[in-house]
């Protein structure tokens, strides 16, 4: 016989009235589980009762969880929900494993409300026992359904940092991070991503060697021990993916030796040839942005010189040689070379950096022909540069605030951005010997706080050209200091007779007298005012 809404309210009434005796009622909480069997109404009313009193009779606990669980299957979005909502009463002691990896599964909803509920009810289970709720989670992220496994991790990616510290204690987080580590050993571009997200994010990582330990979790998942086939968009598309996530780990103590040494003995050689994973993707750029942003970061290399010579030789390849001039004097009618800026100012600063760590290497390294074929490039490429920055700089004179927004001069700035700093890096090179002291901020990347307003000022004007005096204006004479200067002040008299003299010539030549003889005039009264 179905079990009724009275029946349901009147065993309620029962168990309720026992209060702490309910052991002997056993039987009016059996009728409240087949209450599932019943319609819509004794669904909903089953679905509360069932975890009010599931703590008070451990040897029916198997057969009140199976009972929740066909409610959250019902048919019923609304009693779904309900049953969703209740099952965080459920996880208790060893039941916690198993409501996490129902719950998890749960995650394969269509329902948008279904959906943030089961994601609520996840939450609720982590605030009693994280790491039981994690098992659940990872054990169907390793088993489960693509589906259930792909909105497991993302639910990781995304939860995980909203919770307190008392929630993600040590514990938890190196569990975290144990797991995570089993799962990416089979994972898609996508889920790296996320798992990398969710373990970067840990607290207990923080650290330098937390930071460590991550990047040589990103080596394991790039093969850096491989040598690249530069034909698949696979394995080009996942050292992009690795490397992209290993750059923010990268510092002044985490080293990006390893995949800077990558870049050039397997990546350069091979630039030409890679296939791009995405087609609207300057695969060559990128690759050349990757290795510019890491380069700052590369600790002691063993093959310096060589790698040096990698990038020196490929810079070449994008610093073309001035047209040939024919007899007369004039250019040749071939098409001038092309100056591709955006590849030369990645190669430029990889160079740079690197370059710190053996200064010598264009002196003694490079034979003095293929040096002179170098600055050769290098000036031309400096000349087409000033043209340009130019041309810029006239294009961007007086627009400001909206009128820098628009795409084009967007553009305009950007370019100016990159062809400052190849200025300043070329200026660093043509110094005698080679410089490599100027700090530049790549051009994609955010202008820091205390650069902003130099930036400004460098983007739209050559230097800054302070006012001629007004002739009425005086200056401040300040005399010269340092071992140099010691004696200054030990004036004679024959000095003092002769600046007399000057000072009375000029005043002879009256009003035809030119600017020159104003500033010689006030110099010598300077200098008698000094002496006196």
């Amino acid at each position: 016989m179905a079990v009724t809404i009275e029946d349901l309210y009147r065993s309620y009434g029962v168990l309720a009235d026992a209060k702490d005796n309910l052991s002997p009622h056993k039987d009016a909480y059996q009728v409240i589980l087949d209450g599932v069997k019943g319609g819509p109404k004794e669904k909903r009313l089953a679905a509360q009762f069932i975890p009010k009193f599931f703590s008070s009779f451990p040897e029916l606990a198997d057969s009140a969880i199976n009972a929740q669980l066909d409610l959250c299957e019902d048919e019923d979005v609304s009693i779904r929900r309900q049953a969703i909502k209740e099952l965080p009463r459920f996880a208790t002691g060893e039941n916690i494993l198993r409501v996490a990896d129902i719950l998890t599964q749960l995650l394969q909803t269509d329902d948008t409300a279904e959906f943030n509920q089961v994601n609520a009810s996840l939450i609720a289970i982590f605030k009693i026992d994280a790491k039981g709720t994690l098992g659940g989670l990872f054990s169907q992220i390793l088993q489960g359904e693509d589906i259930v496994r792909e909105r497991a991790i993302k639910f990781l990616s995304t939860k995980l940092k909203t919770l307190p510290e008392d929630v993600m204690t040590k514990e938890v987080e190196d569990y975290v991070f144990a797991e995570t580590k089993k799962v990416l050993e089979d994972v898609t571009g996508e889920e790296f991503v996320l798992l990398m997200r969710v373990v970067s994010g840990l607290r207990v990582l923080q650290t330098v060697n937390g930071r460590q330990q991550l990047v040589e979790l990103v080596v394991e998942q790039a093969f850096l021990e491989q040598a690249l086939n530069p034909a698949d968009p696979d394995t080009v598309d996942r050292l992009l993916q690795c490397t992209r996530q290993a750059l923010p780990l990268f510092s002044k103590n985490v080293h990006s030796t390893r995949f800077v040494t990558y870049f050039c003995e397997h990546v350069l050689p091979n630039l030409s040839s890679l296939t791009s994973p995405v087609a609207e993707l300057d695969i060559q750029l990128e690759v050349l942005k990757l290795l510019a942003e890491m380069s700052p970061f590369c600790g002691d290399m063993e093959k310096l010189e060589a790698n040096l010579n990698m990038l020196f030789t490929k810079l070449l390849e994008f610093m073309p040689l001035p047209p040939e001039e024919v007899e007369n004097g004039e250019n040749s009618a071939s098409e001038e070379p092309k100056l591709q800026f955006s590849y030369v100012e990645c190669l430029l600063f990889g160079f740079h950096q690197l370059g710190k760590k053996l200064p010598d290497f264009l002196l003694e390294k490079v034979d003095a022909e293929r040096l002179k074929d170098f600055k050769i490039r290098l000036q031309y490429f400096a000349r087409g540069l000033q043209v340009y920055i130019r041309q810029l700089r006239v294009a961007l004179q007086g627009k400001t605030g909206d009128a820098l927004k628009t795409d084009e001069n967007k553009i305009k700035v950007v370019a100016l951005k990159i062809t400052n700093n190849i200025n300043i890096l070329i200026k660093d090179l043509f110094h005698n010997p080679p410089s490599f002291k100027s700090t530049i901020t790549l051009s994609w990347k955010p202008v820091q706080k205390s650069e902003a307003v130099a930036s400004r000022v460098s983007l739209f004007t050559k230097k800054q050209v302070s006012p001629l005096p007004r002739r009425d204006a005086r200056q401040i004479y300040n005399p010269p200091s340092g071992k140099y200067s010691a004696t200054i002040g030990n004036f004679t008299y024959e000095l003092l007779l002769l600046c007399c003299c000057c000072i009375f010539t000029l005043l002879k030549w009256g009003g035809e007298r030119e600017r020159s003889y104003d500033m010689l005039l006030m110099s010598c009264m300077m200098v008698i005012r000094h002496a006196l």
